[in-house]
């Protein structure tokens, strides 16, 4: 496959592009800033300059018309409400309505575990702007026609990697590392019938191709 990953310069997107590499696909990563050009190149992708905060959605679709799959793991990182709305809601969904203008039908959202209408957080918060952000991301998302995917970890750790998850039904947040949350968007990009599936998952027991198969429709 040819896969974009928007966000391609991210802690998550770096760790990923290897393991999308050594499976045998192309990776091409999108990002804003030509200083990382060289870091995304050395992973093994191939670097297109495009910022999506200020791009409309044929500017992005320009981007990932020929691939196969569109991985979102863009941010803002925090800080002004304003440009967490308008990087993590609207540029995304701007990236959601450029993949079907680019005829790409397979998008994987790297979201976060607890996004949705009922996330709890507080207008006074300073998590609120981005709660809201991917929640309307998500739900815009849902309902495109898009063979879309929603993985939504719990809060990332630097940690080291185990391989394995948990995706039981009802479970509460605790945490993942970054190199597990990589490794289950290499897997649900393996396995095309996990679409329309919203997958939450923590640092757990069970190895992730198999926490991923339960998903399959």
């Amino acid at each position: 496959m040819r896969i974009a990953i928007i966000g391609g310069h991210g802690k998550v997107s770096m760790l990923l592009t290897p393991l999308l590499i050594g499976a045998g696909h192309e990776v091409t990563s999108l990002i804003r800033n030509p200083d990382h050009a060289e870091d995304v190149t050395a992973a093994g992708a191939t670097a297109a300059m495009a910022d999506v905060e200020h791009l409309d959605a044929d500017g992005i679709a320009r981007h990932l018309a020929g691939h196969d799959a569109v991985v979102w793991s863009a941010g803002a990182g925090g800080g002004a409400a304003d440009r967490t709305y308008a990087v993590d809601r609207d540029a995304a969904i701007r990236s959601m309505d450029a993949a079907g203008v680019a005829g790409v039908d397979r998008y994987v959202m790297v979201s976060y575990f607890g996004a949705g209408p009922d996330h709890g957080v507080p207008p006074d918060n300073s998590f609120f702007a981005y709660a809201e952000a991917k929640t309307a991301a998500d739900a815009h998302l849902a309902a495109s026609t898009l063979q879309w995917t929603i993985l939504a970890p719990s809060a990332l750790t630097s940690d080291p990697g185990t391989g394995l998850v948990d995706t039981a039904d009802g479970i509460e947040a605790s945490s993942v590392s970054r190199e597990d949350v990589a490794r289950m968007v290499a897997a649900v990009l393996e396995r095309p019938r996990t679409a329309g599936s919203c997958i939450a998952f923590n640092e757990g027991s069970t190895p992730i191709d198999d926490s991923v198969a339960r998903f399959e429709r």
